[in-house]
């Protein structure tokens, strides 16, 4: 530290945080708001250009695992987004060359039209394969470098990281607002390459915004492989699986403080709790990497397994997100649409699920915390868990008013003859309104919890791969949702009956559905206690959430 004076190195940052060139750095130059502003614009201008869905859940894991082992979340970003950019491009161009477009197809049997040529496959299908690639590497890294420009040991950064996600997932939802709106409008109205063309500049321009920040970043250096080191401890257990564990953990292996100093690394104490992997560090036999490990090393493995069970919980809720998009819609197409002259889009009602999370995210991080925690004298309120299970909650209500708002539908179907001709209820659209706003504020409530549950919870060393476990949640609830349904649907038409769910929705009984699906959320929600209370807090690396217990405390 040459040329530092004396009354600068308190300044440093004690989290380990370093610039780009590996140097540590000044906690008055960078991190905090300042440089969260520059990666908080690359997200709304992202969401704007997600049109591609499908296998993408299981690429931020391939993201994780390449920033947490070998190039940090800096460049594993910078890369991805490049990767990202050269789709949005790929896809432009293929709805805008003439040559790369399938002809025009007028008629009504698909089966009539001109195949599209292998090229235009080619291209089209390249362009969605690097936005599922360029995705991976951006999702669970960019939100976690957000996270990193936190100080843990200052407690006055401490609180600012507890809202972080809350404004985070704000930003997302905005972007995802101007998406579904002003983005599906050009789409529709004006063109396919133009309604692809202003994104893609749009997302340059906000990976410019990006670098622009670099100089502001905190970084965290990569450690090595968290998979491996996961397998290591797993394997070394197995091996050693009849060996007793000896009841002082001091007498399990350890390195020297000074060995996670050099590393910018923090050392974990020996816990109780999965207590067989601690055999892992038992000192017997060869000191190989296979067969012997820290016992940080050792409770990093704990951490990351105790938060799978969480994980499995969170399947469910994602799978009433995915009713907004599809059902909920649906069931708009069928009734009074017209104000005026002007007739509502059903899709449009979307929008009113995110302005409710929107409004939700404001008001949980402006005046409920604040609220809660005179209180609970938690500074976050409630523990993320309570937050969790509060906005599973608030999903099971969700489906209970959709049940019975879908059953006066039915009901009015009936009395007015049009189950048979699906023709449209006299009912206006308005109806369903209370279902996506509950929906919205469940989302704000749910989304943000779990992503934070997931980045908080992780090891230092495997922030991006905790991010991800958020990640491939929602991916794995939206294929549930998927495979309940088609379940549902085929069983229901059995032995004769017309089924719950068919292509004329007065004919079918949604009803049932929703109320099957609250069911099953409530027997989710209760997994979810169960779950909660055998889960173990990982510890704090530092005193600055007790600090801030004690402020409240003292108020």
């Amino acid at each position: 530290m040459a040329g530092i004076g004396e009354e600068q190195i308190g300044e440093f940052t004690q989290d380990g945080s370093v610039d780009l060139k590996g140097n540590p750095v000044l906690r008055s130059k960078t991190g905090g708001w300042t440089a969260c502003t520059f990666v908080i614009g690359t997200v709304s201008s992202s969401n704007n250009v997600s049109n591609w869905v499908g296998t993408v859940w299981v690429m931020p894991v391939l993201g994780a695992y390449v920033a947490d082992a070998y190039l940090g979340r800096y460049w594993t970003f910078i890369i991805a987004c490049a990767i990202y950019l050269s789709g949005m491009c790929l896809l432009t161009i293929s709805v805008s060359v003439p040559s790369l477009k399938p002809p025009p197809c007028l008629h009504l049997d698909v089966a009539e039209c001109k195949p599209a040529t292998p090229l235009q496959l080619g291209v089209f299908y390249t362009a969605l394969y690097l936005l599922a690639l360029g995705t991976g590497g951006t999702k669970p890294n960019i939100s976690t470098i957000g996270a990193d420009q936190f100080d843990d040991f200052e407690p006055k950064e401490k609180v600012q990281k507890l809202s972080f996600f809350n404004w985070w997932m704000f930003f997302i939802y905005f972007g995802t607002l101007f998406a579904n709106t002003l983005i599906v409008y050009i789409q529709d109205n004006v063109g396919w390459a133009l309604g692809y063309g202003l994104p893609t500049i749009g997302l340059a321009v906000s990976i410019l915004i990006f670098l622009f920040g670099t100089p502001y970043y905190r970084h965290k250096l990569p450690t090595g492989s968290p998979l491996t080191k996961m397998a290591r401890v797993i394997v070394a257990c197995l091996r050693k699986w009849r060996v007793p564990i000896p009841s002082d953990p001091k007498e399990l292996y350890e390195l020297d403080l000074e060995e996670y100093a050099k590393k910018e690394k923090f050392r974990i104490e020996s816990t109780s709790s999965l207590r067989f992997l601690n055999k892992a560090a038992v000192i017997v036999g060869p000191d190989t990497p296979w067969m012997l490990c820290s016992v940080t090393q050792v409770e990093e493995t704990k951490q990351m397994l105790r938060m799978i069970p969480i994980m499995t919980a969170t399947f469910i809720p994602s799978t009433m997100i995915a009713q907004v998009n599809t059902l909920f819609v649906k069931q708009g197409t069928t009734l009074d649409r017209q104000i005026g002259h002007f007739k509502i889009p059903p899709a449009s009602f979307v929008g009113f699920s995110t302005l409710s999370v929107l409004v939700s995210i404001i008001i949980y991080d402006r005046f409920f915390i604040k609220a809660a925690r005179r209180w609970t004298r938690n500074p976050r309120g409630i523990t993320i868990l309570q937050r969790i299970g509060f906005g599973i909650f608030l999903h099971i209500m969700t489906m209970v008013i959709a049940s019975l708002t879908e059953r006066r539908r039915l009901s009015l179907a009936k009395d007015h003859g049009v189950v048979e001709n699906a023709g449209k209820v006299p009912l206006t659209i308005f109806t369903l309104l209370p279902q996506f706003v509950l929906i919205g504020t469940a989302d704000a409530v749910f989304e943000v919890g779990k992503l934070e549950f997931f980045y908080d919870q992780a090891p230092e060393s495997m922030k991006s791969l905790g991010t991800s476990y958020a990640l491939v949640a929602f991916g794995i609830g939206n294929f549930i949702s998927s495979i309940v349904l088609s379940i549902v649907a085929s069983v229901t038409k059995r032995h004769s009956h017309k089924g719950w769910i068919l292509n004329n929705l007065n004919a079918s009984h949604l009803d049932y559905y929703y109320a099957f699906l609250a069911t099953l959320a409530t027997v989710n929600l209760m997994y979810f206690i169960l779950m909660s209370r055998l889960y173990v807090y990982r510890a704090e690396i530092s005193d600055s959430m007790e600090i801030l217990k004690a402020e409240s405390d003292e108020l």
